[in-house]
């Protein structure tokens, strides 16, 4: 996943902190929009730990090892529609931006990514817009994660509202890397090395042979 498409430099950042207040121009659309994503949030939330009680009752073991969330602030969803080249709008924001809420599920092996995965479209609630699984293709730069856009309904006092979120899973090992790798090169003001790629590539293949060796220590001990 390439993170530079989820930020503006220079006058571009400027001119969307700016635009990021016609959001707010009608304060209650705002409110409403931000307001169904966060419900989005808390019901991905609880379907998750939901599901890993019953697969602890099941296997007397959990796959998921926790779960992060958030909401993507005015500033950020304003950037994004405007390298999209779209109407600065809530109405456009829910239309064109699918990640404006987010929910990481980070697992302990690889199998149970996909079986979260697997349990979470089983359910008759949940849509899928679009998957890209960048563990069986890794980006390249190395990122490894499974990203499913899902879109499901979110109940209120006088109708239904289906709403988007993007669902990340992955291992603890493919979180410990991108988490360092984020925070190395987007949350430098220095200027990367031109080696550091290659270096940050390397580490991420040698971190993704030892999730796959972790993964079949696993299999080994459940196989006792």
């Amino acid at each position: 996943m390439n993170k530079n498409a989820e930020y503006l430099t220079g006058e571009k950042a400027a001119a969307g902190s700016n635009q990021a207040l016609k959001l707010f121009e009608d304060y209650r659309e705002y409110a409403e929009m931000e307001h169904l994503y966060n419900a989005a949030i808390r019901q991905l939330t609880i379907k998750f730990e939901i599901l890993n009680d019953e697969f602890k009752v099941k296997y007397e073991r959990s796959p998921i090892h926790h779960i992060e969330s958030r909401v993507k602030t005015a500033a950020s969803i304003v950037n994004k529609l405007l390298l999209r080249g779209a109407e600065i709008s809530p109405a456009s924001a829910r239309e064109n931006i699918n990640d404006i809420a987010g929910v990481r599920v980070v697992c302990c092996y690889i199998d149970d990514v996909y079986s979260v995965a697997d349990m979470l479209l089983r359910q008759s609630d949940i849509r899928l817009l679009r998957e890209q699984d960048y563990i069986k293709e890794p980006n390249y730069n190395g990122y490894r994660s499974l990203h499913l856009d899902i879109e499901l309904p979110i109940y209120l006092s006088e109708r239904t509202e289906m709403v988007k979120a993007e669902v990340q899973i992955r291992t603890v090992a493919m979180d410990f890397w991108a988490s360092l790798e984020h925070d190395l090169r987007y949350k430098s003001d220095r200027e990367i090395p031109p080696g550091i790629g290659s270096q940050m590539l390397s580490c991420a293949n040698e971190i993704a042979a030892i999730d796959r060796q972790m993964q079949q220590i696993a299999k080994q001990i459940q196989a006792i």
